[in-house]
């Protein structure tokens, strides 16, 4: 239990159904869609797409998505929502440009947005009220406007300058970055919304505003078509997963990096947490250097799923066992350089859990902070710049190449305990996602922690060469680390942010929301 003599979160409780995610008014959203009959489905779709709106730094239709869905009684699926890269797409001749890495502001990174056809398919198969239903609150909201929270308004004014052409008329007032409490308006959303909730996926995917995406992106020198618009499509694939202490961790497959996390506790298994401070240097350090070999591996392998050889040699636990000997608990390890061209921080993340106890864990992204900086002419759609995700190695698995997924590095998560589904959560952040989720489990089993506890505590990231460590830690911490070896570095932005709910064997729900973020956990 928290000290209620400091500042701090409860855990909140319901039984009917609750929603966890980054804007309080997503989280009142989802509720309302469950309170008016619809099911987690149609709740995560109704707070996901007015996040575009609440946080457009972090995401919006112009991106791509990843969910796992927990049906009542059933299996696990896993929707990838992630887009393509249009088929006129050549690392050759990025190469030849010049090019070492993928652009991350030009439409060379652009690939196909995902995440309208997603929503979609998620409505259609799984949705109890129907997409029109979900949508509405959006639309609503675009129209009316929304005050601008003080997180989203602090990421906003940091990236202002990246904004380009129609996105700067799109995404400023008056030239500037909204202000926190300021109303921002997108009434351009909305008519694209009404379409999608009239017409469905051809709403977006044809006509009109396919014709504004693919005319804007041709007109700063992309190869983007209205076919590879048309060709865009979701699919289901089977969650892979990995048990630490007697908890299955369920990730999304690749093209997603879900693998990673499931390595680095697997290589976590071979030491004792328990005995450590859990925010002390010795874990510290552990840490950072299970996610550097979890790193090399990613970059190695992970690829658009049709091009991945080796998935099974890193989930297997000899793989585990053989990277964990190469850890020293009293020296740092040099990290190897990477392969994956871009690492980022702009995401959002909603879980939903309804009365029936369907779960949703869904991750929704436009990559780098306001993607690549651009939006189309007329609709002010984001291009994101999932691209950067690509490697120009010739040869790589994951090498930029048309029709081809890239390497993503947003993940949904699940926790299953005795067959039974009993928490749905993720963890924001870029690059450090897998290594939120593992501190997320191991922080609730080696340390006890309840959900909003495992949120809370401070967070280190190997990035870059330098291990980001959040000023939650303890100055004698930070030093322990430099003297180990770590370049220390206090990031000037909290690292990520996350959101879970469990749900308890007695049918109450329990939910954390990161203070990091302008979220909170809701339910009825």
């Amino acid at each position: 239990m928290r000290d209620f003599q400091r500042p701090g979160r409860s855990v909140a409780y319901a039984t009917n159904g609750m929603c966890a995610t980054s804007h309080p008014l997503a989280a009142k959203v989802a509720v309302q869609l469950l309170e008016a009959g619809g099911n987690a489905v149609d709740a995560a779709i109704a707070g996901a797409v007015l996040l575009g709106q609440c946080e457009p730094a972090m995401t919006g239709i112009g991106g791509d998505l990843f969910a796992l869905i927990s049906p009542p009684g059933g299996e696990v699926v896993a929707l990838n929502g992630s887009g393509r890269a249009p088929a006129g797409l050549s690392a050759a001749a990025m190469r030849d440009a010049g090019h070492a890495t993928v652009p991350l502001d030009g439409p060379e990174a652009v690939t196909l947005p995902g995440a309208v056809d997603a929503f979609c398919r998620m409505s259609a198969d799984w949705g109890k009220i129907g997409l029109r239903a979900s949508l509405a609150p959006a639309i609503h909201y675009a129209e009316a406007g929304i005050p601008v929270a003080p997180r989203a308004a602090l990421d906003w004014a940091m990236h202002q300058d990246k904004l380009k052409g129609a996105a700067r008329r799109h995404f400023l007032i008056d030239d500037s970055a909204p202000r926190a409490g300021q109303i921002f308006r997108a009434p351009q959303l909305a008519e694209v919304l009404r379409r999608i909730a009239t017409e469905g996926r051809d709403g977006f995917y044809a006509g009109e505003v396919a014709e504004d995406m693919a005319s804007s992106l041709q007109a700063l020198g992309g190869t983007h078509s209205l076919q590879d618009y048309e060709d865009t499509r979701s699919d289901y694939g089977k969650p892979i997963s990995g048990t630490y202490a007697g908890v299955d961790l369920l990730e999304h497959p690749p093209n997603g990096v879900g693998a990673m996390a499931i390595l680095m506790l697997n290589m976590l298994s071979h030491f004792d947490l328990s005995e450590m401070d859990p925010f002390g240097t010795e874990r510290a350090h552990l840490e950072a250097e299970v996610a550097k070999l979890g790193f090399d591996a990613r970059n190695r392998f992970i690829a658009d799923p049709d091009h991945v050889s080796r998935l099974e040699h890193m989930l297997a636990p000899e793989t585990a066992a053989e990277l964990a000997k190469l850890i020293s608990m009293k020296k740092a390890l040099p990290f190897p350089a990477p392969l994956a061209e871009a690492v980022h921080k702009e995401t959002v993340y909603l879980t939903v859990v309804d009365k029936d106890r369907m779960a949703v864990s869904l991750i929704y992204s436009v990559f780098k902070d306001f993607g690549t900086g651009l939006a189309s002419e007329k609709f002010g759609i984001p291009f994101h710049n999932r691209g950067a995700g690509f490697t120009l190695e010739a040869g790589h698995p994951n090498e930029a190449g048309p029709g081809k997924r890239p390497m993503h590095t947003i993940l949904p998560g699940m926790l299953r305990e005795n067959g039974r589904i009993f928490g749905s959560f993720g963890v924001m952040g870029g690059g450090y996602q897998p290594i939120g989720h593992a501190r997320f489990l191991t922080n609730m089993r080696d340390f006890g922690m309840d959900v909003q506890e495992a949120i809370d505590g401070p967070r280190c990231f190997f990035e870059n060469g330098k291990l980001l460590v959040e000023r939650g830690y303890a100055p004698e911490v930070h030093q322990g680390l430099a003297d180990l070896g770590h370049d220390v570095v206090v990031p000037p932005r909290p690292i990520g942010g996350a959101q879970a709910i469990l749900i308890g064997e007695d049918g109450v729900l329990s939910a954390g929301s990161d203070p990091r973020k302008d979220g909170m956990a809701l339910g009825y």
